[in-house]
């Protein structure tokens, strides 16, 4: 089967499966990526491939300055596709399925209080009129992603239905386009309150929009509109140790809630990943602040023996 036509089958393959644009959008660029590779080499069939030239390829992109990260992600998509094509019978064993991931130097950046407390704190002193919706907004915006860890894409899509404001819960859309619930503390909800309250007012014309944050004109914040945001208090915090994004806090919030002596598997369901295995990944980088945890509060230290 011709490569080319291999690779548009994955895609409506994964498109058909309801997968997010976000994650569409990835298989098309790496394996675009690697299509182009072979077809360099002139391989132009998928029964061709080897893993030899899964391996040049990665090593190609190494040399471009791709890191550890990227190659892994690639590797991944990769042997996603070329299991796919065994699915469907183009090709009797995946070629690269002996071919190991690379060690990760992992450093997951994570906002201190004094991060938060600046940010929020710039938008509190902004007081021109114009910019008073787009302060509050975006003060808001901060206040969600800090108290819930929830995605970029999750914050984006978050509509005023999904707020219990009763029983203090959100339901979030998340990956695979799947609605999970999550609890949302009291202090958080009266923030939400207050920030519906002060939308209905600014566009009492339009009517509120179901969408909790939206720009000037009433519609939904994009996922692009976000990260400029936040490209934008960048230049203003300019922080030199910790990357602004909404990646940034959900770290942050798994951060503070295993510090805090939370039960792994609470983590999980709260920061809803899809295996304990990879909240457990994220205790092992903070061991040492568990272990200041445990002798803090490990039950032994009350017992008489």
């Amino acid at each position: 089967m011709l490569l080319k036509f291999a690779v548009q089958e994955m895609y409506d393959d994964r498109e058909f499966k309801n997968l997010s644009p976000v994650t569409l959008e990835n298989y098309k660029e790496m394996l675009g990526q690697f299509e182009q590779y072979c077809r360099d080499n002139e391989v132009i069939n998928v029964e061709d491939i080897t893993a030899n030239h899964v391996k040049k390829f990665l090593i190609q992109c190494q040399k471009k300055g791709n890191k550890p990260s990227s190659i892994n992600s690639k590797l991944t998509r990769i042997k996603a596709f070329l299991n796919y094509m065994v699915e469907i019978e183009i090709i009797k064993d995946n070629p690269a399925k002996r071919i190991q991931r690379l060690k990760e130097d992992i450093r997951i950046e994570v906002f201190t209080d004094y991060h938060i407390k600046q940010m929020l704190n710039y938008y509190r002193r902004i007081k021109q009129r114009e910019k008073a919706f787009y302060a509050y907004r975006d003060y808001t915006i901060i206040v969600v992603l800090i108290s819930t860890g929830i995605r970029l894409g999750e914050l984006c899509n978050l509509k005023w239905s999904d707020i219990d404001f009763q029983n203090y819960t959100m339901s979030v859309c998340g990956k695979m386009r799947k609605y999970e619930s999550i609890p949302i503390t009291e202090k958080l909800v009266k923030e939400l309150a207050s920030y519906k309250l002060y939308c209905a007012q600014v566009f009492k014309d339009k009517g509120l929009s179901d969408a909790v944050f939206t720009n000037n004109d009433n519609e939904p914040m994009t996922e692009n509109a976000v990260k400029n945001m936040f490209k934008r208090l960048a230049q203003v915090m300019n922080f030199r140790d910790v990357r602004l994004s909404a990646n940034t806090f959900r770290h942050s919030f798994c951060q503070r809630c295993i510090q805090s002596g939370m039960s792994t598997f609470a983590v999980q369901r709260l920061m809803r990943h899809s295996s304990l295995l990879v909240t457990q990944r994220y205790a092992a980088m903070w061991g040492k602040d568990l272990k200041e945890q445990n002798d803090k509060f490990n039950p032994l230290n009350t017992l008489e023996v």
